[in-house]
């Protein structure tokens, strides 16, 4: 593992199935009474969050709290930043305090790279996410998701999606999820095609290892999972699609164009979902839908990410009588 987890496209195959494997080890915590580890005992980590965010912040901080570390939680709400403070006087303010890891996100594409290879602090960086550019953790946990689900929990150990189809519906051009999960998915030898109007295809997308398709239906009986976005109006600053409902009624998935799909075949949303624009409540209510799958997963990979960045050298899970130890 390299000291900092920044983009999808820095891991290997092997970093990804070690990453993959290791939060295949944290979900069997969760399933126990007391659900820490000593881990991270006497590490300070530090959540920098410059954007909104509820599922990503919540599961980062129950990542870091399993693990025992000392947790900050920073929201630049209410923070100097409101008073103009840089990202760099914020950084050195953290290195002061002497912080072992930072968990950053930020609406500036970018942003944790240069936390991370600026000098301002010497600590492992966590991109939670910058702007419309990447989302590591969110990839990692859908395709933990999907190898859970398609492979199973246990015959997944060491494997990859290798020859698996995968289709990503929706708002490409903002998405950092996308960008984050083509890049992993390829890395782990899965077909991924985009689907999604003319207007919210990403200009060079032909450079990505990926397809591109505007007609849903072509490609949903052929798909072992398929990923809806949330149409990103935060980031828009003009007009992509004429009305909701013509949107809904090409790119939305409904009950009708799910009974298309294989039968094993997996319907993933990141979240937050708009019900009735890119989803309606039939499929995310329905046992195929995984959202809420996603985000139980999304603890266990960020605790993998942790403990590999930060702890690494000991066993993930300590033996049972170590754990009883530790449980006095």
């Amino acid at each position: 593992m390299k000291r900092h987890l920044i983009s999808a496209a820095d891991l290997t195959r092997d970093d990804a199935v070690l990453i993959l494997d290791t939060a295949e080890e944290m979900a069997r915590v969760a399933d126990r009474p007391i659900k820490k580890l000593p881990t991270l005992r006497g590490r300070t980590v530090c959540n920098l969050f410059f954007e909104d965010s509820t599922r990503t912040r919540i599961s980062f901080e129950a990542a870091e709290k399993r693990l025992s570390a000392d947790v900050i939680n920073f929201a630049a709400k209410g923070s100097s930043v409101s008073k103009g403070e840089s990202l760099k006087d914020t950084a050195q303010t953290l290195e002061a305090m002497g912080v072992d890891a930072v968990v950053i996100r930020h609406s500036a594409s970018g942003a944790p790279y240069r936390l991370a290879t600026s000098g301002w602090i010497d600590a492992p960086v966590i991109n939670a996410g910058d702007g419309t550019h990447q989302h590591p953790t969110q990839a990692l946990l859908d395709a933990f998701t999907m190898r859970r689900r398609l492979i199973g929990p246990d015959a997944g150990l060491g494997q990859d999606l290798g020859g698996r189809r995968i289709t990503i519906v929706g708002d490409v051009l903002h998405s950092r999820v996308a960008r984050s999960n083509v890049d992993l998915l390829h890395t782990l030898g899965a077909e991924v095609t985009l689907v999604a109007p003319p207007t919210l295809v990403p200009v060079g997308v032909e450079t990505w290892p990926c397809e591109v398709s505007y007609d849903l239906d072509s490609v949903l009986p052929k798909s072992d999972a398929v990923m809806m976005l949330r149409v990103q109006r935060e980031r828009m600053n003009a007009a992509f699609f004429p009305t909701e409902r013509e949107y809904s009624r090409r790119y939305g998935l409904d009950g009708d164009r799910m009974a298309r799909m294989p039968e094993h075949a997996l319907v993933m949303h990141p979240g937050p979902m708009v019900r009735g624009m890119e989803i309606t409540a039939e499929v995310a209510d329905s046992g195929r839908c995984t959202a809420v799958e996603q985000v139980a997963n999304g603890v266990s990979i960020r605790m993998a990410v942790l403990y590999l960045l930060l702890g690494g050298n000991e066993p993930a899970v300590s033996s049972p009588r170590t754990d009883r130890t530790e449980e006095k």
